[in-house]
């Protein structure tokens, strides 16, 4: 192993600071009205934002000053704790329901989401399940379905609140981590068709989400309906133009687009920076990808090296889902903007893991 670092690397740390300022600023600025509206206080949202942002930063300054073998030692005992919460999230008077999902776990407004740890938690566990050298996971029956088979219970469980979003994530960022480990492109390939047919079977299984596939292929077809948030965000983000209408100037924060401090605050972002504003925060994500890669394919252990695959996997799925919907070209999810969005849980854990991928950083070569 090579001598660590004097400090973590600097292009990641910025885009970290500079997503999570202009988080900060739009939150308030998307959801200024709202808050006015539901709590007489336009200030409500960006000040609890402020709040786990500060509580993330914390956590993130730690898990980047401590060695990241250390969580190779916690991985079992951490994966456990998140199937825990998974399951006393789902008991009835325990579990608080949100947005039709019982997916909480808290006291009045604050609250826990345990689906957030647990996609951290399935991270870290693959990593240090992968990275042993007696494992092969080239063999589809004895490497591949285990780990597969607890996927799956932690899919299984998410979809049982249901968050088909945040399950989503989780199992992008787990095989991102299964493919980087070397498994088979034909057993990959397998798995994608049944992935797929799965897919199928919980869109026919649930009506509201046929009704979000098809106001996706046409949102037309039911405009007030199951349409509505896409035509909304369409009509934000075109306004826009190259330079926007100006921070706190979207027309559609005014009760047109639901919840727009949340799942949809790209497309106020847009309608108010524009183009310019909008591609800014798509380069800053790609730097954070493309150096949390660099990190990945540099570290010389294999342990890291999974590990990063895997946060940064799970930062560039959420990204790619969430821009997706607001522009229209992916069904509507229910997922956040990582660190742009208001969210405690989400936020938190974001820093949290990207603390820890600011220590791997410290290794690479």
């Amino acid at each position: 192993m090579n001598k660590t670092r004097p400090a973590p690397d600097l292009w990641l740390f910025l885009c970290i600071l500079g997503l999570l300022t202009i988080g900060m600023v739009m939150v308030y600025s998307a959801g200024s009205v709202l808050a006015f509206h539901d709590y007489g206080d336009s200030f409500y949202f960006v000040k609890r934002q402020l709040l786990f942002a500060v509580l993330g930063l914390v956590a993130m300054f730690f898990t980047a000053n401590i060695d990241f073998r250390v969580w190779k030692k916690y991985a079992k005992l951490g994966l456990i704790v998140c199937f825990v919460l998974l399951v006393i999230v789902l008991i009835p008077g325990v579990g608080v329901v949100r947005g039709g999902a019982r997916s909480w776990l808290g006291i009045s407004s604050f609250g826990i989401q345990p689906s957030e740890f647990m996609k951290l938690g399935m991270i870290l566990f693959l990593s240090k399940w992968l990275s042993s050298e007696e494992w092969d996971i080239t063999s589809f029956g004895k490497g591949l379905l285990p780990p597969l088979g607890l996927m799956g219970l932690a899919f299984g469980l998410i979809m049982l609140q249901p968050d088909l979003g945040t399950g989503t994530v989780m199992m992008g960022a787990a095989m991102m981590i299964i493919f980087t480990a070397g498994a088979r492109l034909r057993h990959l390939g397998l798995l994608g068709l049944a992935g797929a047919a799965g897919f199928v079977g919980l869109i026919i299984a649930a009506p509201y989400r046929l009704k979000r596939i098809t106001a996706f292929l046409d949102p037309w077809s039911d405009p007030l309906g199951a349409g509505y948030q896409i035509i909304q965000s369409l009509y934000a983000i075109g306004p826009g133009g190259l330079g926007g209408l100006g921070l706190g100037m979207s027309r559609q924060k005014y009760s047109y687009v639901p919840e727009p401090q949340t799942d949809f605050i790209f497309s106020i972002l847009a309608e108010e920076l524009g183009f310019i504003g909008g591609l800014i925060v798509l380069l800053l994500f790609l730097i954070l990808v493309w150096r949390g890669m660099r990190v990945a394919m540099t570290i010389p252990d294999r342990f890291g090296s999974l590990l990063a695959v895997g946060i940064v996997g799970m930062v560039a799925v959420q990204v790619v889902i969430n821009i997706g919907v607001v522009i229209g070209l992916m069904p509507v999810t229910g997922i956040t903007l990582p660190l742009i969005s208001y969210g405690g849980s989400s936020l938190t854990l974001m820093l949290t893991a990207l603390g820890i991928l600011l220590n791997l950083s410290r290794y690479a070569r």
